[in-house]
C-alpha cells in the first residue's frame, strides 16, 4: 500500500481488545487507530476518549462500509469470528482477529473461502508465537542447534480458573485454553500433527465439571515426522502462572523456564527463594501482544505474507476438537478423522 500508515478499526473493547488498541494507538508508528467499536457502545466511548480517539460506532458495520479504514482488528466474542472475517474480507479489509476462529472446521473453512477470494491478508492472534523466549527455541531448532527434535513438553498451567459463566460459553478447555499450546507444539516443530490422544479430568472446581468441561488435561501429540509432544494443562496452579518448554534433541535440548517480576534471589539459613512467576498472560505475554500486531501493520503495508495464518487458526481448532473426541471415547484419534 502507498500510505506509510494503515488506517485501522478497532471491533471490541473487552480485556485484550483494549491492549490492542492502547498499542495501535501509542506504540506502533505505522498504525493509526481510526476508529473503535463495540456493541456495548459506553465502553467503546471509555477507551476512546482515553486514547483521544475521536470516532465511535456501536455497529461494527460503519467500520467495514468506510472506505478510509483499511483494515479491522476484530476482539469480539468467539462466536462472532468467523462472520466478522467474512464480513470484513468481503468489504475489502485487511484483517487481524483474535483466536480462535470458530468452534467449527465449516464456519473456519467458510470465512477462510471468503478471504481467499478477496485476496485480503488475514493473521490470527496465536501472540505466543512472538515472545522471545519461544522465539528462540523455534530458531534453534531451525538452525540445527539441538539436531533432530525427538520429544517436546509444553507445561501450560493458568493460575486460577476462569468464572463459570466464562467456562459455560468457552468452548472447553482444549478450545479456550490448550488451542495456544496446539499451535505452539506446530510452530516449535514446524511439522503437522497426525495424531492426539487426550486424557481429562476436572481436579480444580467440581463446578467445571458440573458446566460439563474439564479443568486438567494431559494431550500427547505425534507428529508427522514422528516427534512426540505432551502438552501438561491446568487451571490452578497455586504459585502462579506457569508456562514453560522443553525440547530434547538429537544433539542437545532447549528449555524456557517462567518469567518473573525480578531476579532477585534470596538465601537465608533456612532456604533459597524468589518471587513466584507473573502471575497471568496479561503480564507475561504484553510484550507478545504488541510485537504481534506490528508484525501485522509491517505485513500488509510491506506487501509480505502474514506470519500467523489463517490455515494455522484452522490447524490448532482441528486439533482441539480431536482432543476432545480422544478424551470423550478414550482412544487416539487421527487428524484424518477431524473433518
Amino acid at each position: 500500500m502507498e500510505r506509510k500508515r494503515l488506517n485501522i478499526g478497532l471491533i471490541g473493547v473487552g480485556r485484550i481488545g483494549k491492549v490492542h488498541a492502547e498499542h495501535l494507538r501509542y506504540r506502533i508508528p505505522r498504525a493509526n487507530l481510526a476508529a473503535i467499536s463495540d456493541v456495548n457502545l459506553a465502553a467503546a466511548q471509555e477507551c476512546a476518549a482515553r486514547l483521544g480517539v475521536a470516532r465511535v460506532e456501536a455497529d461494527h458495520h460503519a467500520l467495514l462500509n468506510d472506505p478510509a479504514i483499511d483494515a479491522v482488528v476484530i476482539c469480539s466474542p468467539t462466536d462472532m469470528h468467523a462472520t466478522m472475517i467474512e464480513e470484513a474480507a468481503n468489504a475489502g479489509k485487511q484483517i487481524f482477529c483474535e483466536k480462535p476462529i470458530a468452534r467449527t472446521l465449516g464456519e473456519i473453512d467458510q470465512a477462510l473461502d471468503a478471504v481467499a477470494k478477496a485476496g485480503v491478508a488475514l493473521q490470527i492472534g496465536f501472540n505466543r508465537r512472538f515472545d522471545p523466549n519461544f522465539a528462540r527455541v523455534r530458531k534453534a531448532i531451525l538452525a540445527g542447534e539441538v539436531g533432530e527434535p525427538h520429544l517436546l513438553h509444553i507445561i501450560s498451567r493458568d493460575p486460577g480458573p476462569p468464572p463459570i459463566e466464562y467456562v459455560r460459553v468457552s468452548g472447553g478447555m482444549f478450545l479456550d485454553m490448550t488451542i495456544h499450546d496446539f499451535d505452539m507444539a506446530r510452530f516449535l516443530i514446524g511439522d503437522e500433527v497426525e495424531e492426539v490422544y487426550a486424557a481429562g479430568a476436572v481436579r480444580v472446581d467440581p463446578a467445571i465439571g458440573e458446566a460439563g468441561d474439564l479443568d486438567t488435561a494431559l494431550v500427547t501429540l505425534k507428529f508427522k515426522s514422528g516427534v512426540l509432544c505432551v502438552i501438561d494443562n491446568s487451571r490452578k496452579a497455586v504459585y502462579g502462572y506457569d508456562q514453560r518448554v522443553e525440547l530434547l534433541g538429537s544433539a542437545g535440548g532447549a528449555a524456557v523456564s517462567n518469567n518473573h517480576p525480578n531476579t532477585a534471589v534470596i538465601s537465608d539459613a533456612t532456604c533459597v527463594h524468589r518471587d513466584l512467576p507473573l502471575n497471568f498472560f496479561m503480564d507475561r505475554y504484553l510484550e507478545s501482544f504488541l510485537v504481534e500486531v506490528a508484525a501485522f501493520v509491517d505485513a500488509v503495508l510491506d506487501g509480505t505474507p502474514t506470519p500467523v495464518t489463517g490455515v494455522d487458526g484452522r490447524a490448532a481448532v482441528a486439533l482441539g476438537i480431536a482432543a476432545l473426541r480422544s478424551h470423550k471415547e478414550n482412544r487416539p484419534v487421527r487428524l484424518e478423522e477431524v473433518k
